[in-house]
């Protein structure tokens, strides 16, 4: 009978990217993987740790696996794990903790408890780190694929954690990045997405001058390369080597989400973000001077320590002005090791539950606004998989990042089709094939 792996998986999309290749490695070695919620062999929680609730969320899920099955290998990854070890090593039951890397070896590690029984707390200082860890890509889903490029980040926010749960920066190899997309294509992928902790730093660490814009002006070029979607990128860093090479290719798609994090000059400063308002509507401008369909999503931060009223009133105008696709909202929280968890005039809580309702009441209008401007339009979309089974109703996005809900088939996942676009609903707009 075949062991049983289940997977918890919190966080960003380089987790979820992550995740996938660790399911692939038990896959691989004969597992079979199985729902959280089911009795298993083995149980991974892939952690977070950018807020307070992520650390909680990540306990909270480690003892669920524990009670779920005494005897199971319970092992703990990613940045919770990386950062805080003795916390998660106080957790009764875990039996193998490995942060942020070594990944690669989880299966040979979680053999290894499981036959000797004794706990590993294998965490290493990521500091350290100077080599990319490759981790498999299996080709399942044929419709979208996440590629990570690069892993650490040499920022440093006030308020950020993840310098110090993912360590500097590690750029993968252009080559074995070209290798990869060359090979899914033939297996039938249509869009890539270029994911990693901070890719606007891709190839600081590799010589001969790699960067950004020289690894998407080589992956454009590959054939059978239907789209290619740019992950997260901070405004200082759209060279204009960067936006020459992203508006000159029909390949791009075209939604970039730049985050904001404040629309109050003061506020970015203490932030130590490397921008200012004035950048960051210049940029905005200059993309969309070349393409005026293009969705620009962020993220904006409430309750920074020290943010007054009037500081977030400016940055409520400063969102509604630059007419975002899309916003994430996030209350200010606390992380032990930065430096603004020690700035003084902490904003109490229910003032950021009032602050980011009224901001993200703004998102939803702002969501409904832009996907407005496209009813009557007929936008190729990527058909993802079925609303619910059987009901006939089918899903997927248009290269500015629009959900769309359409009347589809099996035989349709994974192609790009045309779609009309007729009415914005909940969360999605409502298509109908078309027939141009």
């Amino acid at each position: 009978m075949k062991q049983k792996a289940a997977f918890y998986v919190l966080g960003c999309k380089v987790n979820q990217h992550e995740a996938e290749a660790l399911r692939a490695l038990f896959r691989r070695a004969g597992y079979e993987i199985v729902d959280f919620k089911e009795s298993a062999d083995v149980y991974v929680i892939h952690t977070c740790t950018v807020t307070h609730l992520g650390d909680s969320k990540s306990r909270q899920m480690i003892r669920r696996a524990v009670r779920r099955n005494p005897e199971a290998v319970v092992a703990v990854t990613g940045c919770y794990a990386q950062v805080s070890p003795d916390e998660v090593c106080a957790i009764p039951g875990v039996d193998l903790i490995i942060g942020t890397q070594d990944r690669g070896r989880i299966v040979e590690l979680v053999d290894r408890v499981a036959r000797e029984r004794v706990p590993l707390n294998l965490v290493r200082d990521v500091r350290e780190a100077r080599e990319f860890e490759e981790l498999p890509l299996e080709e399942i889903s044929r419709v979208r694929a996440f590629l990570k490029i690069q892993e650490g980040c040499r920022q440093f926010c006030s308020y950020c954690i993840v310098p110090f749960a993912r360590g500097p920066v590690r750029s993968r190899h252009p080559d074995r990045t070209i290798e990869e997309v060359e090979r899914l294509v033939r297996a039938g992928y249509k869009e890539f997405v270029l994911t990693g902790v901070h890719i606007g730093s891709y190839g600081v660490d590799l010589p001969g001058g790699v960067d950004l814009a020289g690894l998407v002006r080589r992956l454009v070029d590959v054939p059978g390369l239907a789209r290619l979607r740019i992950s997260s990128l901070d405004p200082n860093e759209f060279t204009p080597e960067l936006v020459d090479v992203l508006a000159g290719s029909p390949v791009i798609c075209p939604h970039f989400h730049i985050p904001l994090q404040s629309g109050e000059d003061e506020v970015l400063r203490r932030m130590r973000r490397r921008y200012t308002t004035a950048d960051y509507t210049r940029v905005l401008q200059e993309l969309r001077d070349r393409n005026p369909d293009l969705a620009i999503t962020t993220d904006i931060i409430v309750g920074f320590p020290g943010e007054t009223e009037a500081q977030f009133e400016r940055t409520y105008r400063f969102a509604k002005e630059m007419a975002f696709a899309g916003i994430h909202v996030f209350k200010y929280s606390p992380r032990a090791g930065t430096p603004a968890a020690g700035f003084p005039d902490q904003v109490p809580h229910p003032v950021k539950e009032t602050r980011s309702n009224r901001l993200l009441e703004l998102a939803r209008k702002l969501t409904v606004d832009y996907a407005a401007g496209f009813l009557g339009r007929d936008m190729e979309v990527l058909v993802e998989q079925e609303v619910e089974p059987g009901g006939g109703l089918w899903e997927g996005h248009t290269g500015n990042y629009l959900r769309v809900v359409f009347p589809g088939n099996e035989g349709k996942r994974g192609q790009l089709v045309p779609v009309r676009l007729l009415r914005v609903n909940n969360g999605y707009v409502e298509g109908t094939f078309s027939d141009r």
